[in-house]
């Protein structure tokens, strides 16, 4: 993971490593080489001050994880539609280049900030923290993150959201649970997308996905939808309708929710 492939530092927290900054220098005043700990530690930081800056303005903040491709900006697009005039809606959008899908998301008539990663395969908490500058909270009642497409390394890093939803597209393959557990350990709900190519597409069973998931202790519910032909949502909606609710009534009791960590995730963050 991020430890082997360098994605963990991005232009986000690059100032930490930077000459002068916090990580720029080991214990015997060399300049730092190995310093993902330290990243996520920072990171873990500024993602509990974003929570506690979401809790504040009772912003509901949901992180959309998945491989490219697999019907996230799709699935925003129907929920914007569906949803609008009941809550307020903003999304914040991870790419390497581009503002495509930010730009599908505007013309839905609703707040997007795109954050261009460059070489960075996922997002981190400082990203989102500067994002979250472009963004009129106070009128917001469900924050959408959609990260990179990737199914490794989003899943360590805490953005400041209070749910990971994890897509898993038909195309790509019902085993994807298990050739890679740490994404969907870290999942609270699991969306089956693009469910209306089962048709053409049979070797997709979903039950063999659930059994998968259920296969690394998961407890998240999975639900089957295809937002081209509006199959499948009104479950979506209705979960998302109880997350506001239940933000609500957080933000009266003065509590909070961090999203659901695997355990290798945990391990990287010093928590075990």
């Amino acid at each position: 993971m991020c430890e082997t492939c360098g994605c963990n530092i991005t232009h986000g927290n690059d100032f930490l490593i930077k000459p002068g900054g916090k990580l720029s220098r080991v214990e015997t005043g060399t300049r730092a080489v190995t310093v993902l700990k330290g990243l996520l530690d920072e990171n873990d930081h500024m993602a509990a001050h974003n929570r506690e800056h979401l809790d504040r303005q009772g912003v509901l903040a949901l992180n959309l994880m998945s491989s490219p491709g697999s019907g996230k900006t799709a699935l925003l697009e129907a929920t914007i539609d569906a949803l609008k005039e009941e809550f307020g809606i903003a999304v914040v959008e991870g790419d390497l280049e581009t503002e495509n899908d930010a730009q599908r998301i505007r013309a839905r008539g609703v707040e997007a900030v795109q954050i261009s990663t460059g070489s960075a395969c996922h997002l981190d908490a400082h990203m989102v923290h500067n994002a979250l500058h472009g963004l009129d909270l106070e009128s917001i009642d469900i924050l959408f993150v959609e990260n990179v497409g990737n199914l490794v390394c989003p899943a360590s890093f805490d953005l400041g959201q209070h749910r990971n939803i994890t897509l898993l597209s038909v195309p790509e393959g019902d085993d994807k649970p298990a050739k890679y557990p740490v994404m969907f350990r870290a999942a609270d709900l699991v969306l089956i997308s693009k469910t209306d190519l089962l048709p053409w597409l049979d070797d997709f069973v979903p039950d063999r996905a659930r059994q998968c998931l259920r296969e690394l202790a998961s407890t998240a519910p999975v639900f089957e939808i295809s937002s081209r032909r509006d199959s499948g949502l009104d479950q979506w909606f209705d979960w998302l309708r109880a997350e506001v609710e239940a933000q609500r009534g957080r933000r009266e009791q003065g509590e909070t929710l961090r999203p659901s960590i695997q355990p290798d995730g945990l391990r990287l963050h010093g928590e075990v």
